[in-house]
């Protein structure tokens, strides 16, 4: 019985020694949804005002993206890096970020993607209604691109891989 009670204190002393043990964990994946360019204010009102010149993008298996509102300047370039956090295939959850000019009507354009599996859901012949696109990617890929807007106003974003438009959108407000 005396050896019980020891056994017993002695796990219960270790249990809570090891509870207080700091946790570390390192990760080789980079957490972009607190990219902030250098110079570039934390302060939750004046995030909300500000522009920027290098927008990150998260896309997920659940059909989000982490960032769907963007403010920028007319006439800066704009540097986009859309990364596929996922761990699903390309071929069963690939995205891509689409920036359509001013009118275009995502509905339309999106349904014209989904019958072009063969060219990575990118309809060809409907480049003139793109500003910039990146490729179609699949877990853990990443693609860069760099665009201008030179008007002020709205600039929808999509996901053009089929069923995604729903979910996956946003905006970037081009003001002067």
């Amino acid at each position: 019985m005396k050896k019980i009670a020891i056994l017993s204190l002695s796990a219960l002393l270790f249990w809570s020694c090891s509870d207080k043990k700091e946790e570390t964990t390192s990760t080789d994946e980079i957490d972009y949804s607190t990219y902030q360019k250098d110079g570039e204010s934390t302060d939750a009102k004046s995030t909300a005002e500000a522009t920027t010149t290098h927008l990150v993008i998260k896309g997920n298996d659940d059909m989000t993206y982490d960032k769907t509102k963007f403010t920028v300047k007319v006439g800066q370039e704009v540097t986009l890096l859309l990364v596929n956090a996922g761990s699903m295939s390309k071929e069963a959850m690939g995205h891509n970020a689409v920036v359509l000019k001013q009118g275009v009507n995502k509905n339309d354009f999106a349904y014209a993607a989904s019958s072009e599996k063969d060219n990575d859901y990118f309809p060809e012949r409907l480049k003139e209604e793109v500003i910039a696109h990146t490729k179609l990617l699949g877990a853990k890929e990443s693609d860069q691109i760099k665009f201008t807007l030179t008007e002020a106003g709205n600039y929808d974003f999509i996901c053009t891989f089929p069923g995604h438009l729903m979910t996956m959108q946003g905006i970037i407000t081009a003001i002067e």
